[in-house]
């Protein structure tokens, strides 16, 4: 497959060539040697909201802090 740049420099690859969302991050690098960009899909960080819905111990069933101080600390 042949894809071509436009004049804003931007080229855009067919999704049945490599699928992606909308956010995707890659990383771009150029071989001199090989005349080739290099593009490097960049793992998405993990959504903390996500793994902390799945938590199994609803937060409401924690042991409540204690008020006191740490040992070893005065007021």
């Amino acid at each position: 497959m042949i894809v071509t740049m436009d004049a804003k420099r931007r080229v855009s690859i067919p999704a049945s060539v490599a699928p992606g969302a909308p956010g995707d991050q890659f990383e771009a690098r150029f071989d001199a040697d090989e005349d080739v960009v290099i593009l490097r899909r960049i793992k998405r960080k993990p959504n903390w909201l996500a793994i902390w819905k799945e938590c199994p111990v609803p937060m409401d069933d924690l042991p409540p802090r204690s008020q006191a101080l740490p040992k070893g600390i005065d007021p």
